[in-house]
């Protein structure tokens, strides 16, 4: 194996039904514009409220990116 260099970025996802529907949001679209994503670790979870009731889950993930080295990018 060689060695590699990582990214580690971090995002919030959203969703009106599930934390993991919210962490696969935000994986499943940063996907959409960053390539070869290899781990997503849910940091912390949280609830948005509205009179008493929960109105949104919130999933907040540290996700890492490879660096391509023959490409030179993320």
């Amino acid at each position: 194996m060689s060695d590699s260099v990582y990214k580690i970025i971090e995002l919030v996802g959203t969703s009106t039904k599930s934390w993991e529907d919210a962490a696969r949001n935000a994986v499943e679209t940063a996907g959409k514009t960053l390539v070869d994503l290899r781990i997503a670790e849910v940091s912390k979870l949280d609830m948005k409220m509205e009179n008493g009731k929960v109105t949104a889950y919130r999933a907040r993930i540290s996700l890492s990116i490879k660096y391509d080295t023959e490409v030179k990018k993320w």
